[in-house]
């Protein structure tokens, strides 16, 4: 598990973009800004969420992707560690933050919305199903 100086520290690196808040998850933490999903840290490293768009960026700075094994396979999810001169300071790791947190926002825009129920509607007063009826 990640110790927690590193844990406020990487809320320290990522809070200029926004509200941040930390949420202990699988023997890691995850970070939200402003509450979307941007970044986790496992294995004492701290890992920025990519996308189509982003990950090339990533790559070519050398990060490595965040992988895991379940039931025997490799299972690389959508997280790309961050460079290292980013963690040196706030102002190194804005950049890549901001693309972690468009990442987040292009996958947020991707998603359906939840289908809600259709409310009822209700007459409104003076309609003709609430107007008392002349005979």
């Amino acid at each position: 598990m990640a110790t927690s100086e590193l844990v406020n520290y990487c809320v320290e690196l990522l809070s200029p973009l926004g509200g941040t808040r930390v949420r202990r998850m699988f023997g890691g933490h995850g970070f939200y800004i402003d509450e979307l999903f941007v970044a986790l840290i496992a294995g004492e490293r701290l890992y920025l969420k990519v996308d189509a768009q982003t990950r090339p960026l990533f790559e070519a700075a050398g990060c490595v992707p965040f992988v895991y094994d379940a039931s025997g396979k490799s299972v690389a999810l959508g997280y790309f560690s961050a460079p290292d001169d980013a963690m040196e300071s706030p102002p190194a790791m804005q950049p890549w933050a901001r693309h972690a947190l468009s990442a987040a926002l292009r996958a947020r825009a991707a998603k359906p919305r939840a289908a809600t129920p259709a409310k009822k509607a209700r007459p409104r007063s003076g309609s003709a199903k609430t107007a008392p009826m002349k005979l």
